[in-house]
């Protein structure tokens, strides 16, 4: 957690019962969007802040509803663009907690450019996208997440688009904070959203989020006791990578998934997330193919660098040390460089 947050030692103590707003909770009967929202609440207590030191901004979308069921700030913004204006609040409020909440439609198509942008620069936010893959809000068109030969009401004959990979899309973006939890967890939901809460600069967290109307059981393989063991991997800084009987090793320029008996334990790659070079954590997020055949969960990267916010906080002390702020206002709108409208 950036260290300008006004923790107040002195102040009461927040249960999850006190960032629950008067608003009715409204998501279909089973949507995994309670579930997240049920964690956040119980999560947002750990950060020692008060309601008012901490801001939720959504986009368009199912999940964009968050800020209205948090008693904190909150703006229900524009399609696509709630990382812009995130950024606006976290440069202006270095007070606050910023918090992003999206989708895989509202994050990944038309807000893909905001996304990016804020990611690169390192934007002091935490940025939760819920991914469903399939738009639930406008009733089950297929998602920039959806995966080949998808069934909706705008492909009836199956989707032929290739569906991004949330993960290697931000770390493509140098996202020095990027990870993966499921929306049934809540266990590793808390532990994902505290290391997020304290990393300074942008920290992506995808939640894979089940939409039981319009994709039901999109990630049952991760969530089956029968399938989960053989298909989900848990990342733990400074472990080898073993799930089931299999084991995770080095091949060419990237991973491979191996029966863990058939190699030696030399051989097993041991998981760090603070691996400066994105391409390692990158080579992680391939393992998810679009079947979810082996599936890691986790923080895949988590490393320091300057961030966005307070770079541009420093520039604008630094422009304005030694200067008379009100003799330069009027240099301003007094000056001889001015427009004229013919």
């Amino acid at each position: 957690m950036a260290d300008t947050l006004p923790v107040k030692l002195d102040a009461p103590k927040l249960k999850a019962k006190d960032f629950k707003s008067s608003q009715e909770v409204r998501w279909c009967p089973g949507c995994g969007d309670y579930a997240i929202l049920a964690a956040v609440q119980s999560f947002l207590p750990e950060l020692g802040l008060q309601r008012e030191n901490i801001a939720f901004v959504s986009g368009i979308g199912c999940s964009s509803r968050f800020p209205y069921y948090l008693n904190t700030y909150g703006i229900h913004s524009i399609h696509g663009r709630a990382p812009a204006i995130a950024t606006g609040l976290a440069v202006s409020r270095p007070d606050l907690s910023v918090w992003v909440v999206t989708g895989d439609g509202d994050a990944l198509s038309i807000g893909g450019n905001h996304l990016i942008h804020a990611l690169r620069r390192n934007v002091n936010l935490k940025i939760l996208l819920f991914n469903n893959r399939i738009y639930g809000l406008t009733k089950g068109q297929y998602s920039p997440t959806s995966g080949p030969g998808t069934l909706t009401k705008s492909s009836p004959m199956g989707s032929v688009d290739a569906p991004f990979n949330p993960l290697s899309l931000a770390l493509g973006s140098e996202a020095t904070f990027v990870a993966r939890t499921l929306d049934s967890d809540r266990a590793h939901l808390h532990e994902v959203l505290r290391a997020a809460a304290e990393h300074e600069g942008s920290a992506f967290v995808e939640i894979y989020q089940n939409c039981p109307i319009f994709n039901d059981g999109a990630f049952e393989v991760l969530k089956n006791p029968e399938t989960r063991d053989e298909s989900l991997i848990r990342l733990r800084h400074g472990e080898p990578i073993r799930f089931g009987d299999k084991a995770v090793v080095q091949s060419g320029y990237g991973l491979q998934v191996v029966d863990a008996d058939s190699v030696d334990e030399s051989e097993i790659v041991v998981h760090k997330a603070d691996v400066d070079d994105p391409a390692y954590a990158f080579a992680l997020s391939r393992l998810s193919g679009v079947a979810l055949d082996h599936t890691p969960i986790g923080v895949f990267r988590s490393v320091e660098r300057p961030t966005y916010d307070k770079d541009v906080r420093t520039q604008v002390d630094e422009a304005a040390a030694g200067v008379d702020r009100k003799e330069a206002l009027d240099r301003l709108l007094h000056g001889g460089d001015t427009w004229t409208v013919l």
